[in-house]
């Protein structure tokens, strides 16, 4: 089918104006490439290419059955943010995704988008189409960026493994022509948070082709949870049985001045409970008088003020793009990028005790308690070793990405044909320096037997025997580890460790796309094509991380790993064919069919085929009703399989064995009588657990799979220029989810009955001092279950007609979540409109987790009034997160949000559920052009009311007593911006 190029060019701008169509250009392997394939006396077949998101055929239509979400170039300026997770995160679809907010558990710098809040592992990026290896999207410079399209629904069999979710395509600048320079400065509200930004872009195009390449450069300043009143405090809420919830400033089970469990016998009776804690100022030699009954509520170490709201971050991009003109039918491209990204994180001083393989002697010259402290024989010993400082990682990450080939055209029985011949290349190369940490080897040493040798404090190998002092060893005192002497100790058995992963990705393909034969509605045309593509990635750990399987323990005791070495390869294949069945009917304006198939197979498990169908039906030329089905499917990555096995330090809102007097898989070592309480669980603090791939742990794994549906329609009524509406129901259903599985849903699956998991949890025998407590969870990747999800998007858009007071355009996107249900432990959990909190069975398996928390809200939305003026223009933009509750009254959906009762009080607050209201957050800004002088000017206020986070306590999530994921935990912050055009 073709059309005059008038009408093309008014087809093309129309929907750019709209904000919903790709660009210009030839189909690749995956997407659209928008760059012009032939010179300028071909620009007529140029305009013809124009490929959505989602589908592999040329179309002109602005809308297809796929629903895609496009934010432009001036959209992404006018939020002024530096970075591409910044804008992506925001939108109605998107949940749960990481940022540089979220410290324990990130401090990587990068961010990532989990459309439809099932994973990042369920979102493709792609690059004009191509595949990229890092799922970082701030990876990408903002200043090469012409638009983002989001599709958000599953296109498995269009772009293969991982786009469950959906895809985020960004497409680069084409034809660019001039130069540009820009400084971004910004600042919060409470003076801290500064941010600095700066690129350069230039492009030259010409009949034989165009480049285009830049730098982007941007840094943010780190700020301590300290800094702000909601984060300043590890402010925990708890509960007894007979009294009502209660909040006060509690913290972390290993203490500035110990946890330490009381030998059986005449120490407990005196004291009247089985754990004591070092009295400030005391020596700690006494064991009768200079020690107290440690209680959660004055002794947990308060961590929140040392710990980072913003994790540092700075980040340069250099990127060239470029088309290159062979032959009239034959183009040449490449687009490179280079990524360096420096961040890190910074928590509280490193925890030492007996759960970490600390291991204290009973002959020690400042044990009081005549008893061994050691995993082994259950005696615990709990420490924050604040002499020794803050941990922290220094992270480097670099990434290149290629594409590169050939792409041309040519004609057959009168049909156009595109094709394309290219390589997709990927590096990334990551450096860690994990700070903090002593050497747990060397501090074992001591506190291993010591006593005065001439007045000295002296390890040594046998008790009481002076003759067998160990040089170089100076005694350690954990019971009172504050003094200068100590703090000494610790500073010379400091040990910095680093630790080097890389990975590469390798994709070839080739492509063709055109027309097939002539329909009495237009031209049937056929998109085919192939690919290989190849993964591979390796890491090497510093050997005092280097983690030992039978303990979980590694020589600095925390933050331990191993080493991790694998890959795979993937061949496809893959058709799609658009047929335009009928048009200019009674009823049917138009109405298509798009056929979609994919063939993968993948060595490490064999293959599989997803098939699609799309339908689009314009009963009035003003209205399109869409619908599509997707078969998806996700394969096991290389760090689902061979993911090196990692520290943890999960939390347990409940264990399934308490009380019990039946025995069960789950409880072995538990006592039967009915008196086993789970102390772990009622101090509410974190165990040990190691979390890995499916190969450390021994566990089979296999792709998982499913099916999306999408229901919509489009409506643009022409007695109203400029409005555009649209509404699409949705549904994803997937089985056998891949997902690192929480030590919770490993307890409960076990006790469930799935006997696969009761391998990977170990407990303290009879014999020991804790018989039958947890002592280690293994966490592995595993096909879970089921999750199955739905609800509806909305859109609104409004250009509204010319005022002698300027132009204004209006817009709305909202997303209603009705059902998000997963299984976890044999239980199905209804998470749509709650928050999962940190410990609790159903945050154990949910697929991403942005600050140690899932959240799930019913509605989400993103507004904006935009406003133009001759230089002037002005936004005003509101960012919506519905209501939603923390906790159930439903005894199936119990998630204890209030805790369980601080240490002695053996009770668990049952159905408790916390209801928190909507969110909204203003961000404005304003905008002159000086004509003059080629230079822009904008300013911005983003959270104008300054608006705080919701507070979910301290023992229901990992960070700042909040959800850093989802929330502006920055405060009211201003930004300015100069943009200057050669």
């Amino acid at each position: 089918m073709r059309l005059d190029v008038n009408k093309l060019s008014s087809a093309v701008r129309l929907a750019l104006t709209l904000g919903t169509v790709a660009a210009a250009g030839t189909l690749t392997a995956n997407a659209q490439d928008t760059g012009n394939t032939t010179n300028t006396n071909q620009k007529s077949q140029a305009l013809e290419t124009i490929v959505v998101t989602g589908s592999n055929i040329r179309r002109v239509d602005v809308e297809t059955a796929s629903p895609v979400v496009t934010i432009d170039q001036a959209a992404i300026q006018n939020t002024g943010k530096l970075t591409l997770g910044d804008v992506v995160q925001n939108l109605p679809a998107a949940m749960n995704g990481t940022n540089p907010t979220v410290n324990n558990g990130g401090g990587s710098g990068s961010s990532t988008v989990s459309l439809r809040g099932l994973g990042s592992q369920r979102t493709l990026i792609l690059i004009d189409g191509h595949h990229v290896l890092n799922r970082d999207i701030d990876a990408i410079p903002v200043a090469a960026v012409e638009r983002i399209e989001v599709l958000t629904t599953g296109a498995s069999a269009v772009y293969g493994s991982d786009a469950i979710g959906g895809v985020v395509n960004v497409i680069l600048k084409k034809n660019y022509q001039g130069a540009e320079f820009s400084a971004d400065y910004g600042i919060s509200d409470h003076d801290d948070g500064q941010r600095q930004g700066y690129h350069f872009i230039f492009g030259q195009t010409s009949d034989k082709g165009s480049i285009m390449a830049g730098v982007d450069y941007n840094k943010y300043d780190s700020v301590l949870q300290g800094n702000r009143k909601f984060s300043q405090n590890s402010v925990s809420i708890y509960g007894t049985t007979g009294t009502p919830p209660f909040t006060f400033v509690g913290g972390s089970s290993f203490p500035q001045f110990g946890n330490i469990q009381l030998p059986t016998g005449a120490l407990r009776d005196a004291y009247g409970c089985s754990r004591v804690a070092l009295n400030k100022g005391a020596s700690g030699a006494d064991a009768l008088t200079d020690y107290h009954c440690y209680s959660s509520q004055n002794d947990a170490y308060n961590y929140a003020t040392v710990n980072l709201l913003l994790t540092p971050q700075e980040r340069t991009n250099i990127f060239v793009n470029g088309t290159y003109h062979l032959t009239d039918n034959v183009d040449f491209y490449f687009t490179g990028m280079h990524n360096k990204t420096s961040s890190g994180f910074q928590l509280a001083p490193s925890l030492y005790g007996s759960l970490y393989g600390a291991s204290i002697s009973k002959d020690s010259m400042y044990n009081p308690f005549g008893v061994d402290y050691n995993s082994d024989n259950g005696y615990d010993f709990r420490l924050r070793l604040v002499a020794a400082g803050n941990r922290a990682s220094r992270s480097n990450n670099t990434t290149d990405q290629v594409s590169t080939g050939f792409k041309g055209h040519f004609g057959i029985m009168n049909q156009d044909w595109n094709w394309e011949l290219g390589l997709d290349y990927g590096h990334q190369s990551t450096v860690v320096a994990t700070l903090g940490l002593p050497d747990l080897t060397k501090l074992n040493a001591s506190t291993g037997p010591s006593m005065l040798v001439n007045g000295v404090p002296t390890c040594v190998a046998t008790a009481g025997d002076p003759t067998t002092a160990i040089a170089g060893c100076v005694p350690f005192n954990p019971f009172n580890s504050q003094t200068p002497d100590q703090a000494a100790i610790l500073a010379s058995i400091a040990a910095p460790a680093l630790t080097n992963a890389w990975a590469q990705e390798k994709v070839a393909h080739l492509d063709f796309n055109g027309g097939l034969f002539d329909l009495p509605a237009g031209t049937a045309q056929l998109a085919i094509g192939g690919s290989y593509r190849k993964e591979y990635t390796n890491s090497v750990v510093d050997a005092t991380l280097l983690i030992n399987p039978d303990t979980g323990n590694c020589t600095l005791g925390s933050q331990c790993s191993s080493n991790l070495q694998g890959g795979y390869n993937v061949k496809e294949a893959y058709g799609e064919l658009f047929l335009p069945l009928f048009k200019d009917l009674p009823f049917v304006n138009s109405l298509n069919v798009t056929l979609s198939d994919r063939y993968s197979k993948y060595n490490t498990f064999g293959s599989t085929n997803n098939a699609a169908i799309g339908v689009e039906w314009k009963p009035i030329d003003d209205l399109l009703l869409r619908a599509n089905y997707n078969k998806v499917f996700r394969a096991p990555t290389v760090g689902d399989i061979f993911g090196n096995p990692i520290s943890d330090a999960p939390k347990l809102s409940s264990d399934p064995c308490t009380g019990i007097t039946v025995a069960n898989p789950a409880c072995v070592g538990v006592p039967l009588d009915g008196s086993f309480q789970n102390t772990d669980v009622q101090l509410g603090q974190q165990i040990k657990g190691i979390a890995s791939g499916s190969a450390y742990a021994g566990f089979p794994l296999g792709p998982e799979n499913g099916a999306t549906f999408n229901w919509g329609f489009v409506y643009s009524p022409h007695w109203v220029e400029g409005l555009s509406l649209s509404a699409d129901l949705w549904r994803v259903y997937l089985n056998n989810t891949i997902t690192s599985v929480g030590a919770q849903a490993v307890l409960n699956n076990c006790f469930a009955g799935q006997l696969q998991y009761c391998p990977l949890i170990t407990r303290f025998g009879p014999d020991s001092t804790q018989p039958g407590q947890v002592k280690q969870i293994l966490e592995p990747t595993a096909n879970l279950g089921r999750l199955d999800t739905k609800g509806a998007d909305f859109s609104v858009k409004y250009r509204l007609p010319q005022f002698s007071f300027g132009q204004f355009a209006v817009a709305l996107d909202a997303t209603y979540l009705a059902q998000y249900n997963q299984e976890s432990g044999g239980v199905l959990y209804h998470d749509a409109g709650h928050l999962l909190n940190f410990g609790s069975g159903a945050q154990a398996a949910c697929p991403d987790l942005g600050g140690g928390v899932c959240l799930f809200p019913r509605w989400r939305a993103l507004a904006s009034v935009n406003w133009n003026l001759g230089s002037w223009d002005a936004s005003w933009r509101m960012r919506y997160t519905g209501k939603f509750r923390m906790g159930s009254k439903s005894p199936s959906q119990d998630t204890f949000p209030v805790g369980t009762c601080y240490y002695g009080d053996f009770c668990t607050i049952h159905n408790a559920e916390f209801k928190y209201g909507a969110r909204t957050y203003n961000d404005v800004q304003v905008g002159y052009n000086i004509e003059q002088i080629n230079t822009r000017v904008d300013l911005g206020i983003d959270n104008v009311g300054d608006r705080t986070p919701p507070l979910f306590y301290a023992n229901n999530t990992l960070n700042a007593n909040t959800d850093p994921g989802n929330f502006d935990v920055m405060g009211r912050y201003y930004w300015a911006r100069v943009t200057v055009k050669f």
